[in-house]
Formats: structure tokens, sequence, C-alpha cells
């Protein structure tokens, strides 16, 4: 009688250490439940938010805005394009903030005549612009009226037909003409009259490791040929080259209203050449 209550006690107490046991790992898978890991919590989304788009934005691909009529017919006043930041390698003005960790550029490929690039003006690097490559280091160009010279040869130019530019309620017809550089490049450059401020220039010899940027619309472009506000431009300043129109609009984009009115759908997607 004895054996069998210990035996029973045993029993009881087997079951009592087993229950014990199924309790605590409830427990703990209940726990491992309450406590997500880091990829699924709020913390992780937020940093993928903010990390990702800046990450992109240094290292791939910027959003820039058309501010001004220096690059048409090519690029209008209201275009949203994209800009390779990988096209010409890296400096400290592919970052955020300009931090000065480093000099100069890695991962440099050079830009080639006829690229639509992006760039820091020099007197002011706070300040982006938007111009077309022209003279690599060691050119000698000039503009002689209205014809550019490279390295003392004229640049081909044929009269294409007119552009008509509507800017500020204001309607004036241009002359266009398309030129082709010596690598091939051919664009179009807009000719308001022969008699520009900038149509006949000095000879400008680019310095090492600096480049020579003009507007298309020659007559309305401050570009290098303006020694003191733009000049030449060194290849630390580079931003990246101008890949695509993403979009486009002929109003003030805060303006979502008049978009159905003022979307240039037709420039949506259009590779910039």
């Amino acid at each position: 009688m004895i054996k069998t209550q210990a035996k029973s006690s045993q029993s009881i107490n087997a079951k009592s250490a087993a229950a014990k046991k199924e309790s605590k790992a409830v427990a703990q898978d209940t726990n491992t439940e309450k406590k997500p890991r880091f990829y699924e919590s709020w913390t992780f989304l937020i940093l993928f938010c903010v990390v990702l788009p800046m990450l992109i934005r240094s290292f791939l691909y910027t959003p820039f805005h058309i501010p001004s009529g220096s690059m048409k017919s090519g690029l209008l006043v209201g275009d949203y394009i994209f800009v390779s930041k990988y096209a010409y390698g890296y400096s400290k003005y592919s970052l955020p903030f300009s931090p000065d960790i480093f000099e100069g550029r890695k991962w440099f490929t050079p830009p080639k005549r006829g690229d639509v690039v992006v760039f820091r003006l020099p007197t002011n690097t706070s300040i982006d612009y938007i111009k077309r490559v022209i003279g690599l280091p060691g050119d000698k160009i000039q503009v002689q009226q209205g014809v550019l010279y490279i390295n003392g040869k004229a640049v081909p130019r044929k009269k294409t037909g007119t552009f008509v530019d509507n800017e500020q309620g204001q309607e004036t017809t241009l002359d266009t003409y398309t030129e082709t550089l010596p690598n091939g490049v051919s664009y179009t450059v807009l000719d308001q009259t022969p008699y520009g401020m900038l149509d006949n220039t000095q000879i400008y010899t680019v310095p090492e490791h600096h480049y020579f940027m003009m507007g298309d619309n020659r007559d309305n472009s401050q570009d290098s040929r303006v020694q003191e506000i733009v000049g030449y431009v060194p290849e630390e300043n580079l931003i990246g080259q101008a890949k695509m129109v993403l979009m486009s609009v002929d109003s003030p984009f805060w303006q979502f209203w008049r978009w159905p009115f003022t979307l240039r759908s037709g420039r949506f997607f259009t590779l910039i050449h």
C-alpha cells in the first residue's frame, strides 16, 4: 500500500514537473512572439525609408529641376530630370551637405564633349547649374560671330528652322541650328541675335582638371564664357550626367490643380542628348 502511494506521489510530481516545463516553454514562446525581429520593427522601417533614398540620391540617381531657359530647346523650364551620380565617379558634392571628408573624385570617369552635366557653381558651391560640356582640359575655346571654335577649328552648324519661345508671356522666334562637335555629338542650339553679348569672345584655354561649359540657348546663357561668375568648372564640382526627363509641367510644380492643363506629357521619359 505504501509502495503504491509512493509511486502515485512520484507520478504526480513527474506530471507537475512536466506541466511546469511546458508552461515555461509556452511563456518563452509568448515572450519570443512579443519581441519582433529587428527587420520587422518600426525602427527598421523608418531607417529603411530614410537611408535608402539617401543612398540612391548619393550614389545612383538624383532628381533635378530645370529653373531657367539656358538649355532650350532641349530642356525647358519646368522639366524634372534624372541625373546619374555614378557617371563621373564621386566627390564631396555627391554626398548630402557636401562634407569635406576627401578631395578630388573617386572612381573618376571623365565627361565627354557634348555631355549635359549638372555641376556646382565654382563661385558659389551652394548653387547647381546645368550646361553642356564643350571644352576639355587643354582645349582652346572661342566664339566668333556666334560660331563656336574648338582648338582653332569652327564647329560645323546647320540652320534647321525656328523655335517659338513663350517665356513669361512674351513670344520670341529664335533660329535653330544643329551643331556637331569633333567627336560626332550633335544637338540643337538657339540663336536669338547675331549681335549677342557673348557672340564674340576671347580665346579661353581650359586648365587641367577643368571643363568649359556652355548653354544651348547661346544668347541667354550664363556659362563658362562669363568668367567672373561661372568660368572653368573643376572636375570636383561635377554632380552627374543628365539622363532623362522624368516629367514636365508648364506651371509652378506646387500648383497641382493646373496639372491637367499644363503637363507636357509628350516630354515624359524622354532621353537627354
